[in-house]
C-alpha cells in the first residue's frame, strides 16, 4: 500500500484526505475535510488547517507525499486557479507543504483517471447504447461546477491515457434565437463569452436573469444555492424554465466535444450533474446532444452515463498519483 494526501482544489471548496493506493493504483480513502476556499489566503494556510485538525483527531503524522487536483491547467511555474485568488508556485510546492513528493493534476484529469477505475455499477447508462468503454478511441468527461471541467480519455488497446483539456472555455456557440438573446445579454458583462458562463453552477443564474431580462419578466434574485434548489425542486416555474435551458445547452456543448474527442462515449460527472440525475432524462439534454446534422444516428447512440461517487475529485486525484 502506499499512502499519500490527496486534494481536490476548487473555485469553491478545497478537500483533502488521506488516501491509501493497493497494487493496482485503485484509492481508498480516509476522512474528507472540507475547506472554503475564500477563507483562506493561500493553499499553504489551508493545508495548514487540515494538518492541524488530522492533529486534534489524533490520526499521526502526515504522509510526505500528495497528489493534488487543480480547477486550472497545469504545467507551468506558476499556478494561478481559474475561479479564485490562489497563487501556486510548483517548484518550491513539495517544500512550502513540508512534503517529499507532490503530483499536479487538473481537476477533470483528476476526474478522468477516476471514471477510468470506477465499477461499472459508478456508471449507470443515461442514454445511447449500453456497450462498454472502447478498446481504442476517446471518451469524454465533463461537468459543471464553479466553472466547466472536460477532460479525455483515450483507450488505446484497452489501456487509458488520460487527457487534460481546458474544453470548458470554448465558445459558446448559441443554437436558436432565445439563445443568441443569452449570449447578446452576456456580451454586455463579458469580453468573450465561453461555454463555462453558461454551463456551470453560476450560469444558471446567468441564464436565468438574461430570460427575465429577455422576456421583461419580474423575477425574485437568489443566490446560487437558493436557484439551483428551487430550480430542482420545480418551486419556481422560471427557475425551472432556466433550468430546462441549462439542460438544452449542457447537451449541445456535450454533443459538440464529443465529436472533437471521437464520439465513443461520454462521462457526466460532478456534484452538480448527480444532483440532475432524475431531472436529466426528461430534458430537452439528449435531443440537443444528438442533433448533429448529418451525425445524428451516430449522436443517438454514444453511450451517456454519469459518475456517482461521493468524492470523485479526490478519489481521482489519489489515483492519478502513480500516472506518469
Amino acid at each position: 500500500m502506499t499512502n499519500i494526501i490527496a486534494a481536490d482544489i476548487g473555485g469553491t471548496n478545497a478537500r483533502f484526505a488521506r488516501a491509501s493506493l493497493d497494487d493496482h493504483g485503485v484509492p481508498t480513502l480516509g476522512t474528507v475535510r472540507k475547506y472554503k476556499v475564500a477563507d483562506y489566503a493561500s493553499l499553504q494556510s489551508c493545508w495548514h488547517a487540515f494538518a492541524q485538525d488530522e492533529a486534534k483527531d489524533s490520526a499521526g503524522d502526515l504522509p510526505d507525499a500528495a497528489s493534488i487536483a487543480f480547477a486550472t491547467a497545469i504545467g507551468r511555474d506558476v499556478i494561478k486557479l481559474t475561479n479564485s485568488s490562489w497563487v501556486i508556485h510548483t517548484k518550491t510546492l513539495a517544500a512550502d507543504l513540508g512534503v517529499r513528493t507532490v503530483r499536479l493534476v487538473n481537476d477533470f484529469e483528476a476526474v478522468a483517471h477516476a471514471v477510468s477505475r470506477l465499477p461499472p455499477e459508478n456508471l449507470p447508462l443515461l442514454f445511447g447504447e449500453d456497450r462498454p468503454f472502447p478498446t481504442d478511441g476517446g471518451v469524454t468527461i465533463l461537468g459543471p461546477g464553479t466553472g466547466l471541467g472536460v477532460a479525455m480519455i483515450a483507450y488505446d488497446q484497452g489501456h487509458p491515457h488520460v487527457i487534460a483539456t481546458e474544453g470548458g472555455h470554448l465558445d459558446f456557440a448559441p443554437l436558436d434565437q432565445l439563445e443568441e438573446k443569452i449570449l447578446a445579454y452576456l456580451r454586455d458583462k463579458f469580453l468573450r463569452v465561453s461555454t463555462e458562463r453558461i454551463v456551470s453552477g453560476p450560469g444558471l443564474n446567468y441564464i436565468y436573469k438574461a430570460m427575465a431580462t429577455i422576456g421583461h419578466d419580474r423575477v425574485m434574485l437568489m443566490e446560487d444555492p437558493e436557484l439551483w434548489q428551487a430550480a430542482l425542486e420545480g418551486t419556481d416555474p422560471f427557475a425551472r424554465a432556466a433550468l430546462e435551458r441549462f439542460c438544452l445547452c449542457y447537451g449541445s456543448v456535450a454533443g459538440d466535444l464529443a465529436l472533437a474527442h471521437g464520439p465513443h462515449g461520454v462521462v457526466l460527472a460532478g456534484g452538480l450533474t448527480q444532483r440532475m440525475r432524475d431531472f436529466l432524462p426528461h430534458s430537452g439534454f439528449h435531443t440537443r446532444f444528438k442533433a448533429k446534422g448529418r451525425f445524428e444516428s451516430l449522436m443517438a447512440g454514444v453511450p451517456i452515463r454519469m459518475a456517482i461517487h461521493d468524492e470523485i475529485g479526490l478519489f481521482g486525484a489519489a489515483a492519478a498519483f502513480r500516472e506518469k
